[in-house]
């Protein structure tokens, strides 16, 4: 008897790491979700890849004669992020909940596309021609898709990695102003936080050259992939 109540403890202590450390990974990929967003609006032509509500607006408001707002990129950034979720969604269909082979696999792939779209970047320099930007929008959209879509079958807590008005609304509404006693304040606002940060890291990124963003998240895309790997454990 003392020996399974002692499993259970050391299991639910485990249990109870790994939460924290997919909060963490999580965040950071939520910060990388700030870079990618302000080097794809500030030097793709005003395209969103991670924040897919910013994209809606915009085709919204060009509907409108005379706004000049670009239509190709936001819309190409759309399309790719929904068949990006797809994959990413039908590739983690047959496991539970929680990391996986599959999930540093996605993650994997997310990463390593990144670089290579940075390179493709720093090689086709700060202002690249007009298909080389839709070419990367596309497969950033795609990348980000699949990058959501695994991030939301980890089923961390308030944390999607590219989903801020939900967390703004849940801040607000369980605040005491809003009648509530209780909220997880730390993880709420950190993920303003660090999406805001990383937005500010990639305009600063964006001085030096644009694909030193992307490379950046790209960095915090594999890195993350390791040590979900590495902490990864097997479901009793």
């Amino acid at each position: 008897m003392l020996t399974r109540l002692r499993t259970t403890y050391a299991d639910l202590r485990t249990r109870s790491q790994t939460a924290e450390i997919h909060l963490g990974l999580m965040l950071a990929l939520t910060f990388s979700t700030g870079i990618i967003d302000a080097v794809g609006y500030l030097g793709l032509d005003k395209v969103f890849t991670g924040n897919m509500t910013g994209n809606v607006v915009i085709l919204g408001m060009a509907l409108v004669p005379g706004t000049d707002l670009p239509v190709l990129g936001p819309a190409t950034a759309l399309v790719s992020f929904m068949i990006g979720a797809a994959v990413g969604g039908r590739a983690l269909r047959p496991v539970q909940s929680g990391w996986s082979l599959r999930s540093t696999l996605l993650f994997g792939g997310v990463g390593l596309m990144m670089a290579a779209l940075s390179i493709t970047l720093f090689l086709a320099g700060d202002h690249p021609a007009k298909p080389v930007a839709i070419t990367v929008t596309c497969l950033l959209g795609f990348a980000m898709g699949m990058q959501a879509a695994t991030a939301r079958h980890l089923a961390v807590k308030d944390i999607t990695t590219v989903v801020v008005t939900s967390v703004i609304t849940g801040l607000a509404a369980d605040s005491r102003l809003g009648g509530s006693l209780g909220q997880p304040w730390f993880r709420r606002v950190a993920a303003l936080v660090l999406i805001g940060g990383g937005a500010t890291v990639g305009a600063l990124a964006l001085t030096w050259h644009i694909g030193l963003g992307v490379a950046l998240a790209a960095f915090i895309t594999l890195a993350v992939t390791v040590i979900g790997q590495l902490t990864m454990h097997p479901r009793r």
